[in-house]
């Protein structure tokens, strides 16, 4: 065991540098790496851009045989496989997508021992010829990639995983490991149960993702609001998640016709056309992506800068790995989120409508719920997300919205107790803009069809504004204060909780926000020049060669049919235009330039950058 640690310790570190030119493992990696190469199977729990994937990666190459993906996505497939074979490793996939003959030819390539690496649906593993294929290869060890979708209790349940605990039944000698970015405690308990992993087997890394700054506001005017932040964002890819397959559409075309690169993306489209989109995404640079919450899990692109929600997603699992699509690089990326009355409802209606049984409709209330109050607080956003995933953080991170500014409250139980009259004395049958109306005092033609003119509340609530009393019915909505009809009308009713507010003494608070005076780190990522404020350039020529360099890289992309950050990531790009190798061996001492990489790009590159330099 000592000779074995010793020469994989060599092994593993010159492949790390050769194949994917990085100089040393990131965190829990290393010991991942040894830990499956050693035989052994275990569960990893790490955040996206972690470099999740060269724990498997590695240790296929290492093992004899071929390393086995399960991964749920035809895209994710692809996009890995791309970007392995720049890399000049041997992978490939088998799915749906591939003729008969490509079938064919990957099944002659796995029987000649001559793949490193394989990707499967895990519906490909229910064929029993192809499975009883598979019992024949000589196989270096098994990764379950998006292992949450193992746990009926996480956020992404597929049944199609729930086969994989078979694996171990006929390959008992073939070490496991499965790996996902989002799993809270019982997901987790789920996932090694079902795939026999012993608990101490698990490797639990930090949840925080430092360079993504956080942003929560009030829905007012969301399209302009977005077109605001989509400004602060100028030249930047992102993706924006909307609910429905119709906002998706409209606010597509409404970006589009504000002049900026955006297209949509949702289930109902024309396959071809949401393919040619996702395409378009992942190889173009400055495209926004409009979509509902089926794009994403398969995207590896590593320069995602935002990522921007019109409406709430179902959970903080949801959430945060949703979120986790910007700024897989490393580099700063931004979360941003506008909500408001009609989210809380849509989800409240989604969840009294669920299909589940008893025990899941009451986890997807909880985790509704919690999602709502993680909205609504006032504490650090970080500190919120991390606590949910059992991961204390001391904060605040003076990187989220709730950091940037300093906060109030406004004692509002009088008003909670006049909304919650307004509810009862209606006869429990009308929604917020009714209710509103009413409080107000406004003498519209609903309120005379229904003589609510004569009601004691009509008029009591005047001193506030439309979109304070929203606000109010928001909170007592997402607090379950009140009830709204499931059946779809809107319309609310006091809970048994509402007791607490009008006849036990409960306060109601809402926050006020207000801008800080220190307000400098939201200014860093906002104020002037978008590449300028996310990238400490030293001098003007840096920052010119580096948009240079993004352009030369599309250039090549488009004439190879590749992604730009298969041939080169940002960060890679932004070493090249700080310290300008002028040779193949400066080049090669970049973070990112492994030996094929060179081989392939590396007098491209130098050549480029000698021609930059010498005309500044």
């Amino acid at each position: 065991m000592v000779f074995f640690h010793l020469m994989s310790q060599v092994n593993h570190l010159h492949l790390l540098n050769s194949i994917f030119g990085h100089k040393t493992f990131r965190g829990q990696q290393e010991k991942i790496v040894l830990h499956l190469c050693s035989g052994k199977d275990c569960l990893v729990l790490m955040p996206t851009s972690a470099g999740k994937s060269l724990c498997y990666q590695i240790p296929a190459l290492m093992r004899d045989g071929v390393g086995v993906i399960i991964s749920p996505l035809i895209a994710l497939m692809k996009d890995q496989v791309d970007n392995l074979n720049e890399m000049g490793v041997r992978a490939r996939a088998l799915n749906s997508s591939l003729s008969f003959n490509e079938v064919l030819e990957v099944q002659k390539l796995l029987r000649e021992g001559r793949l490193d690496l394989l990707y499967l649906a895990p519906e490909k593993l229910a064929n029993k010829p192809f499975f009883s294929f598979l019992k024949t290869l000589n196989i270096a060890l098994f990764a379950i990639d998006e292992a949450h979708c193992i746990s009926e209790w996480g956020h992404d349940f597929r049944p199609s995983y729930l086969q994989l605990g078979f694996l171990k039944k006929y390959f008992p000698q073939v070490p496991l490991i499965a790996l996902t970015a989002t799993a809270d405690k019982q997901t987790r308990v789920e996932i090694l149960e079902k795939l026999k992993i012993p608990e101490e087997n698990l490797f639990l890394s930090s949840f925080d993702r430092p360079n993504i700054s956080y942003e929560i506001i009030e829905k007012k005017r969301p399209k302009e609001q977005l077109l605001a932040f989509l400004k602060e964002n100028k030249g930047e890819s992102g993706i924006v998640y909307c609910m429905s397959r119709k906002k998706v559409e409209d606010l597509a075309l409404w970006l589009t016709e504000k002049g900026l690169k955006a297209l949509p993306y949702h289930a109902g489209l024309d396959e071809k056309l949401r393919e040619r989109n996702q395409n378009t995404f992942i190889k173009e640079e400055e495209i926004i992506m409009v979509a509902t919450v089926a794009f994403g899990m398969g995207i590896d692109k590593p320069n995602v800068r935002f990522v921007a929600h019109m409406d709430l997603p179902k959970s903080l699992e949801a959430y945060y790995q949703e979120t986790g699509r910007a700024g897989r690089d490393g580099l700063p990326s931004k979360a941003w989120m506008t909500y408001g009355l009609d989210s809380v409802v849509y989800l409240k209606k989604l969840m009294e409508n669920s299909e589940a049984d008893n025990e899941r409709k009451l986890v997807e209330k909880k985790k509704c719920d919690q999602l709502i109050s993680y909205c609504e607080s006032i504490q650090c956003r970080r500190q919120s997300l991390l606590e949910y995933f059992d991961e204390p953080y001391k904060g605040p991170c003076k990187n989220c919205d709730n950091c940037w500014t300093t906060q109030e409250s406004v004692d509002a139980t009088l008003w909670s107790k006049m909304a919650l009259s307004a509810v009862f004395r209606t006869g429990e049958s009308f929604g917020v803009h009714h209710l509103v109306s009413l409080l107000r005092g406004e003498n519209n033609e609903k309120i005379r069809q229904f003589n609510h003119e004569n009601l004691s509340v009509f008029g009591i609530g005047k001193m506030n504004s439309p979109f304070l009393w929203k606000t109010l019915f928001r909170k007592l909505i997402a607090e379950n204060y009140l009830r709204v009809d499931s059946e779809g009308f809107g319309a609310l009713s006091l809970s048994p909780k509402s007791a607490q507010i009008l006849k036990e003494g409960q306060k109601v608070f809402l926050k006020n926000k207000c801008h800080s005076k220190n307000d400098q780190k939201r200014s860093e990522f906002i104020d002037g020049d978008p590449h300028k404020k996310k990238v400490d350039f030293k001098d003007d020529f840096q920052k010119k060669l580096f948009d240079d360099l993004r352009a030369f890289r599309l250039k090549l992309s488009r004439e190879r049919g590749v992604a730009p950050y298969h041939i080169f990531i940002d960060r890679t790009l932004m070493e090249m235009a700080d310290k300008r190798p002028q040779t193949m061996k400066d080049l090669r001492n970049l973070h990112g330039v492994g030996n094929f990489k060179l081989r392939r790009y590396g007098k491209l590159f130098v050549d480029f950058l000698s021609e930059s330099v010498s005309l500044q």
